[in-house]
């Protein structure tokens, strides 16, 4: 919301400094996000008569104007701009003058004498645009301050506004909440009523009363929707972010602007018979303002008369009933509409508008009828005509119920005095009616504040008005019992830690995500579905997070990394249709480029499928992974394999699918893993164990088995038969080629053996060799390579 300074103070009656006014606001919970001045420091420019314009002889582009400036004596300026005729007003900038980085001194241009600067709006600091001169209306009073005539000793607050104050996107609102905040009265103007002159009117009905509260009308004939809009009103509105259009308009929008109620003009004689407002039928449609077409959705408002729609309740205008220059009588819609019948229209329509976005907050539905009569009154004055009689349908109006507000509970939520008599000061001061009750208040809120429905939420509002500042600073004091913390799970942080350690990186994306993403790397096509997503691309509830991180690497190569490792913690979300049935919580790495950052001492490979095992398997910890063989939509079908714990399937590693590589343009592919969260939490505790003082023997047994057998799984069987001596199992060399047959591969398998208690024989060491190698002839048909 940006809001005029010289305005504000028009109507708040505050006599505040400009800092003081943007520190009251501030702590008054209006957060003044910018302030900016309206024009540049600029002084000595006035407003000057063009008396007659002819040509430069020295330069086709320019032009020498005899300017009269007020000051007695007829100038002569050289101007360049195209647009310089006999008769304008314009700025003048005299000699002395200075402007931002430019100070006005006599010249000579091209050999002719100039005695001062024509100026256009970018040069006064008012906008961008330097195609010509400012002209200025014909009531400008020639040799006049320019920055007295167009009042540019102006601010503009940008306020930072939060969704619940929908009652200060309007001039009246910040001007009500300033007196309030600073004790003054307001000075807002009235609206008095405007006699009809004609009896033309327009028949209005509600057909959706829960929808539309009420719902005014006027017609108004004869005007002129030529003329010319007021200077004052055209600053105003462009000082708010409003671009003035035409007369009919404007007015509209400076009444939206001042009062807060959106208003809209319709060309009278392009409407046919009474005007309705309802709910949109299926099949109908509305080309609106923006000629853009509104297409049937369900519980759409619309404003229609005998012909069909006319307009989007609460939304925008229709384009074949709008006002344009040739319109002599319009009829004026000032309504009241629920937020909840406006709330995501917009959205789920892919429109912006102002009036919505007001309605959908809640509007002063108790000064409908004063804007009706406001807009009654400017179009008179700028466009003529006649107006008829207000014309009115009631409908539901929300009701303002009184809440009971205790004292002794205000003061314990704010954790500091406040006195009952200050208390009953602020809520007068916010317009709303007291009644004094035994020990309480019953407080009933004004007409346009929506915001304050229970107890504490005027709580706030006694700290808001009485000053944040003035809340004590006091450290909170408690007694924190320490909970038991057992061994035999970790915390999120240590998962965390333990992959930091590894050299990944933590990053935090949306849980909301393509339905693009969820079918390629989820192979998910019912994913659960947003009813009021934040942009088309972030349409589901993820199910996976693999999307995500591929997209951050992405991200990263386009900004010239080379070496990206990522990992994400977070929730996915599991179902059909509009709820998610289950939220399981995830772990998801991935890795990109080399395996060790680059150095000079050799060449680091690229990183693959068992670097991903590996890293995996340090995050688990003292859980026992088992890895199998499978497929994933988002992996590579040949080097994937799930994750498995306890005969449960728990997760993914494997390198991203080639299709997706080259569809997402990743150079080369990246490996990842995915991992229930809970799986890495439920650790054991460890167990001490002594050192032993004897030697441990190691044996390397050798053998062949088919292609097919999976080492993991010869492994788990080794491990599940050796005796509690045997220290440990692993495999250290794969081989396929020369004498080894075709479809077949050698594993050399390391065992290493020791007694805590005794030293072993060479009977006893070869035993549990010998029974291993049985083991591995019977189960697996292994032969010893020879």
């Amino acid at each position: 919301m940006r809001v005029s300074v010289n305005w504000l103070r028009e109507l708040a009656g505050a006599d505040l400094g400009l800092e003081e006014l943007a520190r009251v606001l501030t702590m008054g919970g209006l957060e003044v996000e910018e302030i900016a001045p309206v024009a540049g420091a600029f002084d000595k420019i006035v407003v000057a008569r063009v008396l007659g314009v002819a040509p430069h002889p020295g330069a086709d582009k320019l032009r020498v104007a005899r300017v009269d400036a007020g000051t007695g004596t007829e100038l002569q300026i050289v101007c360049g701009a195209p647009n310089v005729a006999e008769g304008q007003k314009v700025p003048c900038a005299l000699i002395g003058a200075k402007l931002p980085g430019l100070e006005i001194k006599a010249a000579k241009l091209r050999g002719v004498e100039s005695n001062g600067m024509l100026c256009s709006a970018r040069e006064l600091g008012l906008s961008e645009d330097h195609a010509g001169l400012l002209v200025l209306p014909e009531d400008a009073p020639v040799g006049g301050d320019i920055r007295e005539y167009l009042d540019l000793d102006d601010t503009i607050l940008t306020l930072k506004l939060t969704p619940n104050r929908g009652d200060c996107l309007s001039m009246f609102g910040v001007a009500r909440d300033l007196a309030a905040l600073t004790g003054k009265p307001a000075s807002l103007p009235e609206a008095p009523a405007v006699a009809a002159s004609i009896q033309e009117a327009r028949e209005v009905r509600i057909s959706d009363p829960e929808a539309c509260g009420h719902y005014f009308g006027r017609v108004i004939r004869g005007l002129d929707a030529t003329a010319s809009t007021p200077g004052w009103m055209t600053r105003r509105l462009e000082r708010a972010g409003l671009r003035p259009r035409a007369p009919l308009v404007d007015i509209t929008n400076y009444v939206m602007l001042e009062r807060g109620q959106p208003m809209h003009a319709f060309d009278h004689a392009k409407l046919q018979g009474a005007i309705d407002v309802r709910m949109a039928k299926p099949g109908e449609e509305l080309k609106l303002l923006t000629e853009d077409w509104a297409e049937y959705i369900p519980n759409l408002l619309l404003i229609t008369d005998a012909s069909g729609p006319v307009a989007l309740g609460g939304v925008m205008g229709g384009f074949d009933a709008m006002v344009t220059d040739a319109t002599t009588e319009v009829f004026f819609e000032a309504a009241y509409f629920a937020p909840e019948a406006i709330q995501g229209r917009v959205k789920a329509l892919q429109l912006v508008s102002d009036a919505a976005f007001r309605f959908e907050r809640g509007i002063d539905y108790a000064g409908t009828r004063a804007a009706m009569e406001r807009a009654t009154e400017l179009t008179l004055a700028i466009c003529g005509g006649q107006a008829g009689p207000v014309t009115h349908a009631h409908g539901k109006l929300p009701a303002r119920q009184p809440v009971t507000v205790r004292p002794d509970r205000v003061r314990a939520l704010l954790g500091y005095g406040v006195d009952d008599e200050f208390m009953a000061q602020v809520f007068a001061r916010l317009n709303c009616a007291v009644k004094r009750d035994t020990g309480a208040l019953r407080v009933t809120p004004p007409s346009w504040r929506f915001d304050l429905a229970i107890e504490e939420d005027f709580v706030e509002e006694v700290a808001r008005v009485h000053g944040y500042e003035h809340v004590p600073a006091q450290a909170p004091r408690s007694s924190i019992a320490m909970l038991a913390c057992s061994e035999d799970s970790r915390s999120r942080h240590d998962v965390k830690r333990a992959a930091a350690a590894l050299g990944y990186q933590e990053v935090i994306n949306y849980s909301f995500v393509s339905s693009q993403w969820e079918a390629d790397f989820a192979g998910n096509a019912a994913a659960v579905r947003l009813a009021n997503p934040i942009a088309s691309t972030l349409d589901v509830m993820r199910s996976s997070l693999v999307g995500g991180l591929v997209a951050v690497v992405k991200s990263n190569l386009n900004r010239g990394e080379e070496r990206v490792r990522l990992f994400e913690m977070g929730r996915c979300f599991l179902g059909e249709g509009p709820e998610p049935q289950q939220q399981p919580e995830r772990l998801a790495a991935i890795t990109y480029g080399g395996r060790l950052p680059e150095q000079w001492a050799e060449k680091t490979p690229a990183a693959d499928f068992y670097d991903a095992k590996g890293d995996l398997v340090a995050i688990a910890g003292t859980v026992r992974l088992d890895f199998r063989p499978g497929s994933h939509p988002a992996c590579h079908p040949g080097r994937c394999a799930r994750v498995w714990v306890d005969e449960r399937e728990v997760g993914v590693v494997g390198e991203l699918h080639p299709r997706w590589q080259q569809k997402y343009e990743l150079p080369v592919a990246p490996v990842l893993f995915e991992i229930d969260t809970a799986v890495l939490l439920a650790g054991r505790a460890p167990r001490f164990s002594g050192l032993s003082r004897l030697p441990t023997v190691r044996r390397d047994l050798a053998v062949v088995v088919a292609e097919t057998v999976p080492a993991g799984a010869i492994l788990e069987a080794v491990r599940a038969v050796v005796p509690a001596c045997v220290r440990e199992v692993e495999i250290f060399d794969q081989y396929r080629g020369k004498g080894v047959d075709a479809g077949r591969k050698s594993l050399a398998f390391r065992i290493v053996i020791q007694d805590t208690a005794r030293t072993l024989t060479d009977a006893e060491v070869e035993e549990i060799v010998g029974s291993v190698r049985q083991l591995l002839s019977q189960k697996f048909n292994a032969l010893p390579r020879t």
